[in-house]
């Protein structure tokens, strides 16, 4: 199957509190919702942000919005207080998850082609 990257089916907005982030993830188009909620698990999620040792993934789904919410526990190293990240609110995260490789919908046309 052919893969893609997430930004291409939605767009993602980060907040922070304490040392926990959270990622909004709202999909371009409804019909791409169920299948971004195949796509995009709590699993992979966690696989994608490992190298920023997260203790603890959770998703929650908001199917009337055609959204979900990832609460990213212990993954920006203290918090605005304690953190040295350049990134303090943890803000590029979003676009980190967007960079996620997911496999196309097969219902949905291609990157560029008329929505």
């Amino acid at each position: 199957m052919t893969q893609t990257l997430l930004y291409e089916l939605a767009h993602a907005r980060t907040g922070d509190k304490g040392n926990h982030s959270n990622i909004s993830l709202i999909a371009y188009q409804p019909q791409d919702y169920p299948w971004l909620v195949a796509q995009v698990t709590e699993q992979r999620v966690a696989q994608h942000f490992a190298y920023r040792n997260p203790t603890r993934v959770r998703r929650y789904l908001l199917p009337r919005l055609g959204a979900m919410n990832f609460v990213i526990e212990d993954i920006l190293d203290g918090g605005v207080n304690d953190s040295l990240d350049l990134d303090l609110h943890g803000k590029s995260l979003s676009f980190h998850l967007l960079t996620l490789r997911i496999d196309q919908n097969p219902l949905s046309p291609p990157h560029g082609a008329s929505r």
